[in-house]
């Protein structure tokens, strides 16, 4: 198949070489660019440990002037990517929680238990929602946010099928006047898929998880 990856770089090209394992001939459309928000305040140390939903989050710290304040602190990610990124950005405690956001939650609720500093959640400027954990107390940092882009490329040609990764690139995917009722769109979640549905789209398939090799595997060809 001809797909469409609308994934913001650097993780987009992880993505697309994965697909051409499998086969696929891959187009780079990334409708989102991240920037970290320079100054992000982390407020007064101590802090307790680290939460993080993407893997932005720290990629977001390389050129903070706080960094190395954070990097022996625990750190919590929502998944395998996001806690490779952290690895690589030099964190040496760092546990996974394998799924979603409340997956997240419920890791640092038994982690941190009984811990009276505040948990920093390393988040972007558009999301769903903050973390909220019984009995902790989690101070939201946004630290960086996506930049839409104003037009997908030219001369897309035949697009057999679109990968999203996040509501926000499915609304910038269809304000760009991506093609709704056309190709298969291949989600991350059920909430990133709404926007296709309120469009019209009918080949909608979602990840029964909400990590890539979920997404790639709806579009792994059958034996």
């Amino acid at each position: 198949m001809r797909l469409l990856v609308t994934r913001p770089a650097p993780d987009n090209e992880r993505t697309a070489a994965a697909l051409r394992r499998l086969g696929h001939e891959v187009v780079l459309a990334p409708l989102l660019h991240i920037e970290a928000v320079a100054g992000a305040d982390f407020g007064a140390p101590p802090w307790s440990g680290i939460l993080i939903t993407s893997a932005n989050g720290v990629r977001a710290l390389t050129h903070h002037p706080r960094r190395g304040e954070l990097l022996a602190l625990p750190l919590l990610a929502v998944g395998t990517s996001s806690a490779e990124a952290a690895r690589a950005a030099g964190f040496a405690d760092v546990s996974s929680a394998d799924g979603d956001a409340g997956d997240l939650a419920q890791l640092a609720a038994q982690r941190f238990a009984g811990v009276r500093h505040p948990l920093l959640y390393l988040a972007g400027e558009d999301r769903s929602g903050d973390l909220a954990i019984a009995a902790l107390t989690v101070r939201t940092v946004v630290i960086y946010r996506a930049a839409a882009a104003q037009q997908l490329p030219s001369a897309l040609g035949r697009i057999d099928g679109v990968l999203h990764f996040s509501r926000r690139s499915v609304e910038t995917y269809l304000a760009c006047g991506g093609n709704a009722s056309g190709p298969a769109h291949y989600c991350l979640s059920a909430r990133a898929a709404e926007p296709l549905r309120a469009a019209g789209a009918t080949r909608i398939a979602i990840a029964a998880r909400p990590d890539e090799a979920s997404l790639l595997a709806l579009v792994t060809p059958k034996p």
